[in-house]
């Protein structure tokens, strides 16, 4: 296995996931300035009340902004992709009803795409990016563009035991028609899926769970076909495009928000029985009388606690709308968290340490909170999903964690 120098360095800074939240409030040992220009435009656009430069001096949500900037440009020069062209026997042509596995979708906005959204998001990013190469032979990876969402909408294949099957004769078709699969063992394609139907895709391929990269929002050390390092969670968000205006924290009257169903998770039940009548909580297990978009909109501090599956959109959700996520799920391998410092616009919390939960958000500092709130404006961008690509929106951030395992994952010969 071959690991560049750089790769090494952000690869390996990933966040520990299930520190207590005493050691990531304050962990202010890395002193990194962004460039002034990118704070200037970032944060002017969130909030006036906070003192830029007062922040600035010690606090950014980057590891490490100049080197991952530096390389980020080399990976907009340099990185291609190439896209596999659909299969002949497995659709026929393009206008055949099981071509929609592998074109974009029609309408990705279409709100009944809900979780799934990223996974079609990805695709059309790519396929409108300057990524794709139609050399093969140029390219650092090779994209296996089945989508695990149209799957389950197609009559056929529509369990997961189907769609296994379908993606394990798949990867078979593709490794006898094209060379590119045989020559690495499928250590340089990759896929896509966000949700729960997706995670077992995989599972009737040993080298596609075992060599290729899955980008998935089932990133959580417990999903048996999930990777660390090799996988890239995928940050899963809910179709939309608008960019509304934040509540400044001076109008968030709210101190703590969560609305979601119990879903057989222990740790939400406990949350709900300790603090479901207190009044610093506003905590919803059914039927809100806040609009959830309003809870967010409204709140200082939102709540993600693992349900049935860890990842939710929960966590982009509060971002989007500038509150700040409190973690509560253990193992949770965050995206983007070798480049991003989590700690420094979230709270990370042990889902043993739930009984210390008041105690550890109501003793934030005011100027922590408002640090957080800054850094949480200046992540924003990261998450968002583009029509077009934008400079360092949600596909150009995975792209660049493909960008860093390029030639990192080989297979001996």
């Amino acid at each position: 296995m071959i690991i560049s120098p750089l790769a090494v360095l952000l690869i390996t800074s990933s966040t520990i996931l299930w520190l207590r939240p005493q050691i990531l409030l304050h962990n202010s040992s890395l002193d990194v300035r962004r460039k002034p220009k990118e704070s200037r435009e970032e944060c002017g656009s969130c909030s006036d009340s906070v003192s830029l430069h007062t922040r600035t001096k010690t606090i950014t949500p980057y590891h490490n902004w100049e080197t991952f900037s530096a390389d980020y440009e080399e990976m907009l020069s340099k990185f291609r992709v190439f896209v596999y062209p659909i299969p002949d026997a497995f659709v026929g042509n393009e206008s055949s009803p099981s071509a929609r596995i592998f074109l974009p979708h029609p309408d990705p906005l279409n709100p009944k795409i809900g979780n799934y959204y990223s996974e079609h998001a990805f695709k059309l990013s790519l396929l409108r990016s300057s990524l794709v190469t139609k050399r093969p032979d140029k390219a650092h990876f090779f994209f296996m563009p089945f989508s695990i969402n149209a799957m389950r909408n197609h009559p056929l294949v529509h369990s997961e035991s189907s769609i296994s099957t379908f993606v394990a004769n798949y990867v078979s078709n593709i490794s006898s028609e094209f060379e590119f699969w045989n020559a690495s063992g499928g250590a340089d394609h990759f896929f896509v899926c966000c949700h729960s139907v997706g995670r077992e895709a995989a599972s009737k391929h040993s080298g596609l769970h075992n060599n290729a990269v899955q980008i998935t929002c089932s990133s959580s050390y417990f999903q048996r076909l999930y990777t660390p390092h090799k996988d890239i969670p995928l940050p899963q968000v809910w179709p939309r495009l608008d960019r509304q205006a934040l509540n400044p924290p001076n109008q968030r009257t709210e101190l703590i928000f969560f609305a979601g169903r119990v879903q057989n998770s222990g740790a939400r039940q406990e949350v709900i029985n300790l603090w479901g009548n207190d009044s610093s909580f506003s905590i919803f297990s059914g039927h809100s009388s806040m609009p959830y978009e309003e809870g967010f909109r409204r709140s200082r501090y939102c709540l993600h606690i693992k349900g049935y599956e860890v990842n939710t959109a929960r966590v982009v959700d509060a971002i989007h709308y500038g509150c700040v996520p409190v973690l509560i799920s253990n193992y949770y391998d965050l995206p983007f968290a070798n480049i991003l410092d989590w700690s420094k616009f979230s709270i990370i919390v042990n889902q043993q340490d739930i009984p210390l939960l008041k105690n550890v958000i109501t003793s934030v500092p005011e100027q922590t909170y408002l640090d957080l709130y800054q850094n949480l404006c200046l992540v924003r961008k990261h998450f968002r999903w583009s029509t077009v690509p934008e400079s360092y929106d949600a596909f150009h951030m995975t792209a660049y964690q493909l960008w860093l395992r390029r030639g990192v994952h080989r297979v001996a010969s």
